[in-house]
């Protein structure tokens, strides 16, 4: 290859590179765009009615359990964490929170033996105790394994709290508090889901020394 030709083919990798990075920061500007879009269209007040709830299970020592599938499950063992320990202060009583979607053993014996829609309800038989909060995160709303087990919570005359996406109307409308992301796209319900859950927790911290 001639010394021409190596020169002009450096020159044109080089320039497809460039154009692969600029295209790369624009569809990282525009998800970000979008996600901040879909943040400034959250209810604030059904984040705050959550929050009341919340404080509530902590003046009664009420337990909470938290549940969800795929990229919620992922959320709802982060939410369980940050309650359990981002919400802790020094010398102050703790929160009770358990998620269940951590007990992989038990999830899958429950899944395998009885069926995937029981791996929630089936839990909650054996932990649940009168006055529980349940907080089912799905973005569709649709989770069968969510939805019976809410539907367990209020039977026991427990609190639920629904977290969802633009089209979680049968978890919105058989809980008694609902946080909706006004969003159909997945991935930025569960980015703003997570992103409350972190809000919430903070604002527990910055609440229970007052209490």
């Amino acid at each position: 290859m001639s010394i021409t030709a190596s020169v002009r083919r450096e020159s044109r990798e080089s320039s497809i590179r460039q154009m692969a990075l600029l295209r790369q920061e624009q569809s990282v500007r525009k998800y970000l765009d979008e996600a901040q879009r879909v943040l400034e269209r959250v209810s604030v007040a059904s984040v705050r009615r959550v929050i009341t709830v919340l404080i509530s299970a902590y003046l009664e020592d009420r337990q909470i359990f938290i549940m969800g599938n795929g990229g919620s499950a992922a959320t709802a063992s982060h939410f369980a964490n940050d309650i359990n320990k981002a919400a802790s202060v020094d010398g102050k009583k703790r929160f009770r929170a358990i998620a269940l979607t951590d007990n992989v053993p038990l999830l899958t014996a429950l899944g395998n033996d009885l069926s995937y829609d029981d791996i929630f309800v089936e839990q909650l038989k054996n932990l649940y105790s009168d006055g529980a909060i349940v907080i089912g995160i799905s973005g569709s709303g649709k989770s069968e394994n969510v939805l019976k087990a809410v539907r367990y919570a209020k039977s026991r005359g427990g609190t639920t709290i629904g977290f969802t996406g633009a089209d979680g109307n049968q978890l919105g409308d058989i809980v008694d508090r609902c946080i909706m992301i006004p969003c159909r796209r997945v991935a930025q319900v569960e980015d703003a889901h997570l992103i409350l859950e972190h809000a919430i927790c903070r604002i527990l911290r910055e609440e229970v020394p007052l209490l």
